[in-house]
């Protein structure tokens, strides 16, 4: 890989990620909407409005058109282009440190798996934290779909800086990063242990890169569902009025108390969702998360090997 300071792992990464969330942004529009669903203490989305992936692409396609599917794009090419780029970028360079230093590989030259997912966790952590209000701009261009057509990305990032502070735009920054790192502790270490053991089988061509990125897409949308899930409500969610009618029988105007969050953290939103829709809840979105892993891994993996190439 060459020095540690080289830049081709994070500008091939970011590209990479960018190409793959284009090819599979659609299906993460129907995972979020999944995910936000059903929920008992917010009342406008309390509705069960899907049935699943299928259906809720075919019902937002005929009810709110094609392109809102696409809501949030732009915001989801800027994560990638700042999450994608310093995610993968930083896990590289990380392993290749290790490597100078001798703690990746054992005596008889296999990789430490505890020491490959050290780096990936890092990486997904840090680049995660960073790309955050990038996130949140998404997750709620997604949820609204049509009703953000005409607002565009600069409008929304305003609204949110306007109405909820620089705090707004790192809501669900805790589970945001835990997801990441969860991802990439399993994804990366898991692609680059099969890529290897395939690698006699197929070498390394596209059939191997093609291969392990399915199986370690399966094994991070396991593990990262119900972390993903409580994300995404915690970005949804805003500050909200309560209406609370005086007690004085003179009076019967109606007062409003201080905004409230719907959940004050990531584990009083899982206590919340699991209390009131059960523990299959936090595996709501499940189907389109792993089908869109599976294409967004192929896609990406594929597009970074080739890039390799230019080394």
């Amino acid at each position: 890989m060459g020095d540690i300071r080289d830049w081709r792992p994070f500008v091939y990464g970011g590209m990479a990620s960018i190409m793959a969330e284009f090819g599979t942004f659609p299906i993460d529009t129907t995972k979020t909407r999944l995910q936000i669903q059903g929920q008992k203490t917010d009342r406008s989305h309390s509705e069960l409005r899907y049935r699943g992936m299928t259906d809720a692409f075919v019902k937002i396609s005929r009810q709110e058109g094609v392109k809102a599917l696409y809501s949030g794009i732009w915001p989801a090419v800027l994560r990638q282009a700042t999450y994608g780029t310093i995610k993968f970028g930083t896990y590289y360079t990380l392993k290749k440190v290790a490597t100078d230093r001798g703690f990746l590989h054992d005596k008889a030259g296999n990789e430490n798996l505890w020491c490959n997912a050290a780096c990936a966790t890092m990486a997904g952590a840090i680049s995660s934290a960073i790309a955050n209000p990038t996130d949140v701009l998404k997750v709620r261009m997604q949820v609204h779909g049509r009703g953000t057509s005409d607002v565009g990305l600069l409008r929304c990032f305003r609204e949110i800086y306007v109405h909820e502070g620089v705090r707004g735009l790192w809501r669900g920054v805790g589970p945001t990063a835990q997801r990441a790192a969860v991802i990439a502790a399993v994804e990366l270490p898991v692609y680059d242990f099969c890529k290897l053991q395939l690698m006699e089988t197929f070498g390394d061509q596209v059939a191997n890169h093609f291969i392990s990125s399915f199986i370690a897409s399966l094994g991070s949308a396991i593990a990262s569902t119900p972390i993903d899930v409580i994300r995404t409500r915690l970005m949804n969610q805003r500050r909200v009025h309560q209406l609370q009618h005086s007690m004085t029988p003179a009076t019967t105007t109606p007062t409003t108390t201080a905004p409230r969050l719907y959940y004050t953290g990531s584990l009083d939103c899982a206590v919340q969702t699991v209390r009131n829709e059960g523990f299959r809840a936090l595996y709501k979105g499940f189907i389109p998360t792993w089908v869109r892993m599976g294409p967004w891994n192929i896609i990406f993996f594929i597009t970074y090997e080739q890039l390799k190439q230019f080394y």
